[in-house]
């Protein structure tokens, strides 16, 4: 199963989740692009208990997806909550502010992670493709070990920091693209991302079905767009 994780209190971009882009949510583009993504059977958005999500989990009841309350800062017990109430064996991770997450790179990240086995298949631990691709996927079991074991607030905010940490207690898989495409910045944490990702959007008249390799070789002949939000930088553990 897969589990987007969602609040309506984003500390750079809030309400992102529910704004719009090229008439849908960002939440919407989302889970309907997840939806699309080979091997997965069920959606479930994982929110908090606060009442500032109360709108979230009302779009959810309009997109028809499943809904998962429970702590708005340890994401990791989150997930963990939304897991077991749902009997997941297996967790694709998605998160909310990625409206061009692409069915084929999810697809391909849930098959290595059929195919070898691991305890933890990923697409960001060798960066490769565009930021705003981002699938990982694990067990269950590592999971409810890194629940049971992880102590650093940092860990609990970001869910898979502890299981990606460990790779010789965790078994990786790392998926690749052939070429590296890893400098694209396409997922939304402030308003010039948001800005960004409209203007691809529209370019493409809203088209929900358009491709990763679409947008790419759109941007490469019109590098002005990658300008709109190419300073942002990422949040890590000494940033904010």
């Amino acid at each position: 199963m897969a589990i987007i994780q969602a609040r309506m209190g984003s500390t750079r971009l809030p309400h992102k989740v529910l704004m719009y882009v090229s008439g849908q949510t960002m939440l919407e583009r989302v889970v309907r692009r997840t939806q699309k993504a080979p091997f997965i059977d069920e959606i479930v958005v994982a929110t908090t208990t606060s009442a500032l999500d109360d709108p979230l989990v009302a779009e959810c009841a309009r997109l028809d997806v499943g809904v998962f309350r429970g702590s708005e800062m340890d994401v990791l017990g989150r997930y963990y909550g939304a897991a077991v109430a749902h009997n997941a064996e297996a967790i694709v991770r998605i998160t909310s502010d990625c409206p061009l997450i692409d069915p084929e790179v999810t697809g391909k990240t849930v098959e290595a992670f059929l195919n070898e086995h691991p305890d933890y298949a990923a697409n960001i631990l060798d960066r490769t493709y565009p930021r705003g691709l981002d699938t990982e996927v694990f067990t269950f079991d590592a999971l409810a070990c890194a629940h049971a074991e992880a102590s650093d607030a940092f860990d609990r905010e970001h869910v898979t920091d502890y299981i990606m940490e460990r790779p010789n207690r965790f078994r990786h898989v790392s998926v690749r693209h052939d070429a590296d495409c890893s400098k694209g910045r396409w997922t939304v944490d402030t308003a010039e991302d948001l800005a960004f990702v409209r203007a691809v959007y529209a370019h493409f008249d809203g088209d929900d079905y358009v491709s990763w390799r679409q947008v790419w070789d759109f941007l490469k002949a019109h590098p002005e767009l990658d300008a709109i939000n190419r300073h942002v930088r990422q949040k890590t553990r000494e940033g904010n």
